[in-house]
């Protein structure tokens, strides 16, 4: 069964060692009460093993997937979005808010999460002094877990995902990196970039409607 694979997956993430010092590992599914929340979300919406896409942001940060495990999806989503109780504060932050946008757009989250999984580059996040942290952020970081993040997208493919198309969230840094990956790895025969939906909603937010539709048109040329 898929959800129970992805949830195998979740539960043998472990760190990558050597990061460079003051770099915190931010790795949610540490926690019983977070992994219970992710395999019930698997559960909910990956139960059933139709083939879908992958769709790679950069990496989980504190407001999102580091509260909730759940990639793009912060404690408000979780609730109002996909209706999975959970034990966390009701909050939110705008990158969740932009991305459910889009799948309401989509269908709704049962049709989005029929053909797509919104994963990450790099399945765990970092911190620098309490502020989110980006893995190509520090030349010394971005080496220190390429290995791991080669690893990691290895064993999500194998789980059963089309490689035909990729989407990568985050269209310079995050698509320049995965992209020299695919050249060596050779995992997707086409990976589309998006801009970031955090940059979307705080530089461009008069401008949501047309990036909406560039996500939706983006999802269904893959279809």
């Amino acid at each position: 069964m898929f959800s129970a694979n992805l949830i195998k997956f979740y539960k043998q993430l472990q760190p990558p060692k050597n990061l460079p010092a003051g770099v915190d590992v931010l790795f949610p599914q540490k926690d019983p009460t977070v992994m219970k929340v992710v395999a019930e979300f698997c559960k909910k919406y990956f139960n059933h093993n139709p083939k879908r896409r992958l769709m790679l942001g950069i990496n989980p940060g504190r407001l999102g997937a580091g509260i909730t495990g759940v990639n793009f999806t912060a404690p408000k989503q979780l609730t109002e979005n996909c209706g999975i109780p959970h034990p966390f504060k009701p909050s939110s932050e705008l990158s969740a808010e932009f991305m459910y946008e889009v799948i309401t757009a989509y269908g709704g989250p049962q049709h989005f999460f029929n053909d797509w999984f919104m994963g990450s580059v790099c399945p765990l996040g970092f911190m620098k002094n309490g502020i989110n942290m980006n893995y190509y952020d520090d030349k010394k970081l971005q080496m220190a877990v390429t290995p791991f993040i080669v690893q990691k997208i290895k064993e999500q493919i194998a789980l059963g995902f089309k490689t035909d198309y990729c989407i990568c969230i985050g269209g310079e840094k995050n698509f320049k990196f995965l992209t020299s990956l695919n050249k060596e790895q050779h995992w997707f025969k086409k990976i589309i970039p998006l801009p970031h939906p955090r940059f979307i909603l705080q530089y461009r937010r008069k401008q949501k409607d047309a990036f909406i539709h560039q996500y939706l048109t983006a999802l269904r040329l893959a279809e």
